[in-house]
């Protein structure tokens, strides 16, 4: 079973520079658009793909840039023992040491013996594919796979036009299947003679009359064509080669008629089924044409679950729900730098793993905002629909997503953070102030790069809005509070929360004469709406109300300490 141990990529596409050393199972790539993703697959493809010819463009280099060459390298191990014999191709087999993930020019006892597969385009854009070491680089020693051994190891590619393999056509899956190939020269030819001939007889009485005309034509002019001409296909034209054998259901129906989402599936199982013979799968978005419970069986159906993977598989996603379906180490985030790519493994920390199932969404995103729970999830939310209505762009169109890391210690979202920022997310914290932050932990996050913002004086969101919006505002709070929860409820946190020196009655009394709230008061609602698993507005859907409808348009009216706080964050979501 073939394994690309180390890619390496120059001057391709949008990629300037990559040395990767993939993972031997599932290889998710993620990234914003243009990073480079599908092109890494592409390159895997060309380098190793069973084809004798290849077109390239200049489009096809890096920046139009033809004086630089195309060169893809793909160093494969775990292969077949008589590929790494020294009688096949000796003078390039290299080392490969798995636990430092380093190649040497010569193979030794402990570590994996490779190949190393390359191709090379220069400007005159006819590709040259050859084994590569650098030993017989020295000694100009040139050789390439034989045809055979290329199409063992050669990847197969489930795109949108998956439905080529379901055929016996030249590198289908369905001619990895087994090891024994059966002799259907002889039977292919008869069955093209036999169309021939059955289209003669069918159509001879039709075209009886040209044909009297064309026999006499050549008999008058001395043309030898016998006694009569006949219409049959011509031989030439018709040919019947492995390809035309293809998969029917039993209605006799081709199965290449099977739907985009149905073909990819199933091809996926048959690839799986075909490991031994065809060990890497290549597939570009793999949410193409599947709907997410039959993309969940997609995932399965390569093996994203089993251990060992039976299958190295290279795909690309857009989708949040194949994220799910993912180990942190099955997840690899690519980034175009300055002048090279890189591609980093998520990992399989529980900062990482957890933001994969909850919130597979961030790893999709340019910018992520790490929420303490889902008050600041929906206050974030709001507050982007309101600044919708102002004519900025939406947090979610400029590439953003929110991370809930459901409330308890604020180090959390911090921790979080961190490990985003260490795969070259940009990354937001916000978390109440109520509670002490670990000083090593938000100093980490903030060396890293990371940005946080918080509320003043020890307070949580619910104790900055009623201490900060004005009257009214609050007024409008209260309301919404006996609206979504309930009146008694409210009055009893309320009493509780001053210590019986405020009811709700003479709260709503005093501001009916018009006597705007006191500090005391507007602290003791505060603590009242945020009674732990209790809370008044403690969900996404209240506070998108709240900060779309009160925080966003009463701002400007509300204290300094709100105003300088919401004002930072909103410079940061559209400094993007």
């Amino acid at each position: 079973m073939a394994r690309i141990r180390r890619l390496q990529i120059e001057n391709f596409r949008s990629i300037q520079s990559l040395d990767w050393t993939p993972a031997p199972g599932f290889n998710c790539l993620v990234g914003p658009g243009d990073s480079g993703k599908s092109s890494i697959l592409d390159a895997i493809d060309l380098c190793m793909g069973a084809r004798r010819n290849v077109s390239f463009g200049d489009t096809d280099f890096y920046q139009l840039d033809v004086t630089r060459p195309i060169l893809i390298t793909a160093t494969i191990g775990d292969l077949p023992d008589d590929l790494i014999n020294l009688d096949s191709y000796g003078d390039f087999l290299r080392g490969f040491d798995p636990v430092s993930r380093t190649l040497e020019d010569e193979p030794r006892f402990d570590i994996e013996t490779v190949l190393t597969l390359q191709l090379k385009v220069e400007s005159d854009l006819e590709p040259l594919w050859r084994l590569y070491s650098e030993r017989a680089h020295q000694e100009e020693i040139e050789r390439n796979l034989t045809w055979k051994d290329r199409a063992r190891i050669s990847p197969v590619r489930i795109g949108s036009y998956a439905n080529i393999n379901l055929s016996w056509s030249r590198n289908s899956i369905l001619n990895r299947l087994t090891d024994y190939r059966p002799a259907l020269g002889g039977a292919l030819a008869a069955a093209a003679r036999d169309a021939r001939n059955s289209f003669g007889v069918q159509v001879g009485a039709q075209l009886q009359q040209p044909l009297q005309i064309v026999t006499q034509t050549a008999i008058q002019l001395g043309v030898p064509v016998g006694a009569f001409t006949q219409a049959l296909l011509d031989a030439h034209s018709v040919s019947i080669g492995d390809g035309a054998i293809a998969l029917h259901n039993e209605q006799s129906v081709p199965l290449r008629s099977l739907g985009t989402g149905s073909s990819r599936l199933l091809v996926a199982g048959l690839q799986r089924q075909a490991a031994q013979a065809a060990s890497i799968a290549l597939v570009d978005e793999v949410e193409f044409g599947l709907e997410p419970h039959r993309l969940i069986r997609f995932m399965d159906s390569l093996g994203a679950k089993n251990n060992p993977e039976p299958l190295q598989v290279f795909l690309t996603t857009h989708s949040p729900v194949a994220l799910r379906e993912l180990s942190g180490h099955q997840l690899f985030v690519v980034r175009s730098l300055a002048d090279h790519h890189e591609v980093h493994q998520a990992g399989i920390t529980d900062d990482v793993q957890s933001t994969l199932r909850a919130d597979p969404e961030a790893f999709l995103a340019r910018r992520v905002v790490v929420c303490e729970g889902a008050s600041e999830v929906g206050l974030m939310r709001g507050l982007d629909q309101y600044w919708g209505t102002l004519g900025y762009p939406s947090f979610l169109a400029l590439g953003g997503a929110y991370v809930n890391v459901n409330g308890g210690n604020p180090d959390r979202a911090y921790q979080r953070g961190s490990a985003l920022l260490s795969l070259g997310y940009q990354v937001l914290v916000i978390v109440d102030a109520d509670k002490p932050v670990t000083p090593e932990v938000q100093n980490a996050f903030l060396a890293a790069g990371g940005q946080s913002a918080t509320w003043g004086q020890q307070r949580a969101l619910e104790d900055e809005l009623f201490a900060s919006l004005p009257d009214h505002a609050v007024d409008r709070l209260v309301d919404l509070a006996i609206e979504v929860r309930d009146r008694d409820l409210v009055a009893s946190h309320i009493r509780d929360r001053s210590q019986n020196a405020l009811n709700l009655e003479a709260i709503q009394g005093f501001r009916e004469r018009g006597i705007p709230y006191a500090p005391p008061t507007r602290t003791s609602l505060g603590l009242a709406s945020r009674i732990r698993n209790n809370g008044w507005f403690k969900s996404v859907t209240t506070y998108e109300f709240i900060a779309k409808n009160i925080i966003g348009p009463e701002l400007n009216a509300s204290h300094q300490s709100l105003q300088a706080t919401i004002n930072w964050i909103e410079g940061w979501i559209h400094a993007a």
